[in-house]
């Protein structure tokens, strides 16, 4: 059973943090800025796509995906202060289920990720992209999703580590592999087999692609369907969730 008011409070307590650490909303804007102008813009010079879309534009829900993969998968290290801090010990043996806390903790990382992603996304004019009505609240949506995917399984990671130092150690070989491996500098289809394989067990590929459906409208620019996106990320978070309960179950 989920009990709301758990959600809740730990929903508002990461987002309380999050308004007043106005340097990590900084430095988390800043990393995706910088891809997509500086390498990005490097990049078009000697790429070119040619689907009808410059390298930039390409990329740019790629750079939405790395906005959500940082932030969603690092919302995390709260956990792991917790820990060091022994409030972790606290939140675990209140009267409240696992899969309450595990929910609360997945659902601040996502609100705070789509908060960071929407900035990124209202760059879409600056790079001559030309986004419907429909098309913003869709991305959005899709970004929730991904959000709520990706942080689940960052709580599955952090339940394994007792120090930040550890945990941020372990993260850099984990980050920055599902980021490249995720259609989002290239696509898929370009590949050799072998990557293929590992893109196509990456979650991130798909909630790349589905944003890529959300923002092009042109099915050449992508490399899954949308049903199959949608699909395993949904899949995706269930089980991620379900191995989070039953990680923090063990923790009694």
């Amino acid at each position: 059973m989920i009990e709301v008011n758990a959600v809740y409070v730990l929903i508002a307590r990461d987002f309380k943090k999050f308004v007043r650490e106005k340097s990590r909303l900084v430095a988390t804007l800043a990393r995706p800025l910088i891809w997509l102008f500086l390498v990005g813009g490097g990049m078009s010079r000697l790429v070119s796509p040619g689907m009808g879309v410059s390298y930039i534009q390409f990329i740019f829900p790629g750079i939405l995906g790395m906005t959500i993969l940082f932030s969603s998968i690092f919302s995390s290290i709260s956990i792991i202060w917790d820990k060091e801090f022994g409030l972790m010990k606290e939140i675990l043996v209140a009267p409240v289920s696992r899969f309450s806390i595990v929910i609360g903790k997945a659902l601040s990382g996502t609100i705070i990720s789509v908060i960071q992603a929407t900035i990124i996304l209202l760059l879409f004019p600056f790079l001559g992209i030309k986004l419907s009505v429909l098309s913003i609240p869709y991305a959005m949506a899709v970004a929730f999703l991904l959000s709520f995917c990706i942080a689940s399984l960052g709580i599955i990671i952090a339940a394994f580590f007792e120090n930040l130092e550890s945990f941020s150690t372990i993260m850099n070989f984990i980050v920055m592999p599902m980021f490249f491996l995720s259609g989002a500098m290239y696509p898929v289809k370009n590949l050799p087999d072998i990557l293929k394989l590992l893109t196509k067990l990456n979650p991130l590929t798909f909630g790349i692609d589905a944003l890529k459906h959300a923002i092009f409208r042109d099915a050449s620019l992508t490399d899954f369907s949308l049903s199959a996106d949608i699909g395993i990320l949904v899949i995706s978070s269930i089980a991620f969730v379900i191995a989070a309960g039953l990680l923090f179950e063990r923790r009694k």
